[in-house]
């Protein structure tokens, strides 16, 4: 038998409200975006603080200089739009420059083969176009009620500031330190003083976030595309240049977020909205079909969970033959999510990322922007489907996810956590939508993770009869919720019923909340 390595239980109350609700990785982010709910904000007007504010208070995970995919559940029309602000690889991306090691993998979570001086993995050629600003853009020119430069207005003043330093900043500069003392700009930012930073008895020490501020204050003026197409994107071109990276102007200006067509699956009491494309929600809608559809709330748990391993195996073996190998990623939250829901039922769900931690750890000195390092995506070996290339869009572990009962908002899912999200996601959303399990129930319930083949990992407190049938389908090992490393993804979810709203927030994430302000 496997020894437990912990003997307490963390729980995280789900709150409950009539008013908005914001799930977040970052409890400060999310107040900010709980704010401007209260302030008669909607959902969408939120979700465009909450992710300019977690460039801030969360800057190893996502911000300015990330990529990624939305979810909106619109109340007036009953309908669930997807927003994709994905990565793509600069055009004049030379695949010389990524020649393999003479041996080994890479040291950070893919697994893949290393490439001479980890080029795809850090510094300036690992930099794709990033899309997160011109995403938020979008869904505020669709969706927004209050004015862009409005609600910008909080990260500003936070990123003015300073970040926040308590023990979870320090552990998170510490795991990458080694990295961060190449870069000068990134080293100057997050260890001033050579170390990681620390906070001691008194009030906590404040990282000044460069030109960060500015750059947000500028984009507030001018608007989304100024980070494209103006003074911003003339910025990032001229760092990207004086570095060696392959970004420049014209991929800037030609990047354009766009709309998309979210694919639908009836399950249980809901229908789920998932995202078409280079993500995973073409592996989640497999999955799905894959299911018996006999899984009810009067199914055992032991069918259920082998019906899930099963499918999820399959689904994986599929994925990695159809759409090509997305690495080996294990042990990692490196995304953020985030969910909202306001009081009139609109819903967003939004996944943003900088890939890695500190994405290319990378942060550009004119701008203050940390930069993603969307090219580690790509299989650096030729001749695969996902293999490095000019112009190209790489194949992404992302799932956020939307279900509606009866035409309505019921709730919004998704998490972090590399390859581990998509299994979460596609778990809790069955909890909810097939099990008949309440928020707060779900939220802490065991479960496993499949991420390929002939591998489970089970929660130690799932019944003997469930990792028994679990045996029979691949091998089973016993996996703690641990904080850090992640074993298991980061889920955080907004939930409707009845007219009242209720948050939760992944109970291991020491820094995540779902946060409620009332208006008055």
């Amino acid at each position: 038998m496997q020894p437990r390595i912990e003997n307490w239980q963390i729980t995280k109350p789900v709150i409950r409200s009539k008013g908005g609700i914001v799930a977040a990785q970052s409890a400060r982010a999310a107040r900010l975006g709980a704010e401007v709910l209260a302030d008669g904000g909607n959902a969408v007007d939120a979700a465009v603080t909450t992710a300019f504010a977690l460039s801030v208070f969360e800057p190893w995970m996502s911000g300015l200089g990330g990529i990624g995919y939305m979810l909106i559940y619109s109340a007036k029309e009953k309908k669930v739009h997807a927003i994709d602000f994905a990565a793509i690889s600069p055009k004049k991306l030379d695949t010389a420059a990524y020649p393999l090691a003479s041996g080994g993998t890479d040291s950070d979570f893919f697994n893949w083969p290393a490439v001479k001086e980890g080029r795809n993995l850090k510094g300036p050629l690992s930099i794709a176009v990033p899309g997160a600003v011109d995403g938020l853009g979008l869904a505020h020119e669709r969706f927004g009620s209050k004015p862009w430069a409005d609600l910008l207005q909080p990260a500003i003043a936070a990123a003015k500031a300073g970040h926040p330093v308590d023990w979870w900043t320090t552990l998170r500069v510490a795991g990458e330190a080694v990295t961060i003392r190449e870069f000068p700009t990134t080293s100057a930012v997050y260890m001033p003083n050579g170390l990681p930073p620390a906070q001691g008895e008194g009030a906590a020490p404040r990282l000044d976030m460069g030109h960060l501020a500015d750059t947000m204050t500028r984009l507030a003026e001018a608007g989304r595309r100024d980070f494209y197409e103006g003074e911003i994107a003339r910025a990032i071109a001229a760092d990207m240049k004086e570095m060696g990276g392959f970004l420049d102007r014209d991929d800037l200006a030609a990047y354009k977020a766009h709309f998309a067509t979210p694919t639908q699956h009836k399950r249980g009491q809901g229908t789920i909205h998932l995202l078409p494309g280079l993500n995973a929600g073409p592996t989640f809608a497999d999955t799905l079909a894959r299911l018996p559809a006999d899984l009810g709330r009067n199914a055992s748990d032991a069918d259920c969970f082998a019906a899930y391993a099963k499918a999820l195996t399959a689904a994986y073996q599929r994925r990695m033959e159809s759409m090509g190998h997305d690495g080996d990623m294990a042990g990692q939250g490196c995304t953020t999510h985030f969910s909202v829901v306001d009081a009139e039922g609109n819903m967003v769900s939004l996944t943003n990322t900088l890939l890695s931690v500190f994405g290319s750890k990378v942060v550009l000195p004119k701008t203050g922007v940390m930069m993603n390092n969307g090219i580690n995506w790509f299989d650096p070996r030729p001749g695969r489907a996902n293999s490095i290339a000019a112009g190209k869009r790489p194949l992404c572990n992302m799932s956020p996810a939307m279900v509606t009962k009866d035409g309505e908002g019921w709730f919004a899912i998704g998490a972090s956590g590399g390859r581990r999200i998509f299994p979460a996601v596609f778990q809790l959303s069955l909890f909810l939508a097939e099990r008949g399990m309440d928020l707060e129930t779900a939220m802490h319930a065991p479960r496993i993770n499949v991420d390929g083949p002939d591998r489970i990992e089970a929660h130690p407190d799932l019944d003997a009869a469930v990792l028994d049938a679990l045996e029979k389908v691949a091998p089973v090992t016993l996996t703690e919720p641990t904080i850090l490393p992640t074993s298991y993804a980061t889920s955080q979810v907004v939930l409707r019923e009845g007219g009242v709203n209720y948050g939760g927030a992944h109970p291991h994430s020491p820094a995540a909340a779902a946060i409620t302000v009332l208006p008055g």
